[in-house]
């Protein structure tokens, strides 16, 4: 029997040894998307209640740290902790059911409540479901990113400490172990070496915020989503990376393709994540769109057997192909910021 055969009766036992019987498992269903976790969407039976639930698993493979992709993102017990500080400092976070441990035989993850609405960018933007819910998204996403910013790091002792010096260094390592030198790339890099701001302040920060991490209803957001990115940095990050234009899929608008700057920056000081500094902010943008241009190489390089590490036969991923084809998107863009000529 294969892992995915097994994997009902394993989940079940899990349900059961943590939550209760009968622990009956319905509508298991694997979701798409998601670049370093699996995802399963799932109903259990616990008493006399159904409870809606996701399993996201850690795989093998991204447990170990490898030249090219550096430190392995949070995960386990680590990722729950997380999650229960942004819930207790009012984020709209996935509340943990399980924690899996060796006994449940599944790996690193956990098993989080499951809240309905849509994940996918390009309908958050165009469907006419969300049509009042997107005027508020913004400054939605800028009270939530104050709240992101107060959780309390004193549980968080896991989180390492990435100010933009060590995020430089971190990037210009994966570039160099991509081996495949584009002059774009070495200008941003030179470029965000040039321009490394001061940091007011050090914080937990989310690391991925942005549209596609969002759970989003005709009510505007109502949960975040992939936190195994998050360290201890520099807040502005989170404002800059969430305007990056990669993540407007096909919406006209600064902030995720649906809301404006100003309503984003607003929010966040009146929620009291305190002034924005527009410049800073247009730094971190920048820098994100360096760094998607590498995630793009890397994720393209790693489908090839001559990538760093790869291993020989193993199984070829399209979306990674596809993804690594995108990189002119983000080097554009960043041309066109550091040039002024974006909106």
């Amino acid at each position: 029997m294969t892992e995915r055969d097994t994997l009902p009766h394993k989940l079940a036992a899990a349900v059961r040894r943590h939550l209760g019987a009968p622990g009956e498992i319905r509508e298991l269903v694997r979701l798409t998307g998601g670049a370093t976790k699996v995802t399963w969407s799932f109903d259990a039976v616990v008493g006399g209640d159904t409870y809606p639930l996701i399993l996201q698993q850690t795989p093998a493979e991204r447990l170990t740290p490898t030249p090219s992709r550096g430190t392995v993102g949070l995960r386990g017990a680590h990722d729950a902790a997380l999650l229960q500080a942004a819930l207790a400092a009012g984020v709209p976070a996935p509340r943990v059911r399980i924690v899996l441990d060796p006994d449940d035989d599944l790996g690193e993850g956990t098993v989080t409540e499951r809240v309905a609405g849509e994940t996918l960018g390009r309908k958050i933007n165009t469907d006419a479901r969300f049509a009042s819910a997107r005027p508020q998204l913004a400054a939605q996403c800028g009270a939530i990113l104050a709240a992101v910013h107060r959780i309390d790091p004193t549980g968080t002792d896991f989180l390492a400490a990435q100010p933009a010096q060590a995020q430089l260094a971190m990037y210009r390592t994966l570039a160099d172990a991509c081996d495949h030198p584009l002059p774009a790339v070495e200008l941003g890099l030179r470029w965000v070496a040039e321009h490394l701001p001061p940091a007011p302040r050090t914080c937990v920060v989310h690391g991925d915020f942005r549209n596609g991490n969002l759970i989003v209803g005709d009510d505007g957001v109502r949960c975040v989503l992939d936190w195994e990115l998050a360290h201890l940095g520099d807040p502005m990050l989170d404002l800059g990376w969430i305007c990056v234009k990669t993540w407007r899929f096909g919406g006209g608008l600064p902030v995720g393709g649906f809301g404006h700057r100003d309503d984003l920056f607003r929010a966040y000081g009146q929620a009291g994540g305190g002034p924005v500094d527009p410049a800073h902010v247009r730094f971190w943008e920048a820098f994100g769109c360096v760094k998607w241009a590498l995630m793009c190489m890397h994720k393209g390089l790693g489908a090839l057997d001559t990538a760093p590490g790869a291993v020989p036969g193993a199984r070829r991923s399209v979306e990674a192909v596809a993804i690594g084809r995108r990189i002119e998107e983000p080097l554009l863009d960043l041309l066109d910021l550091i040039t002024g000529k974006a909106d």
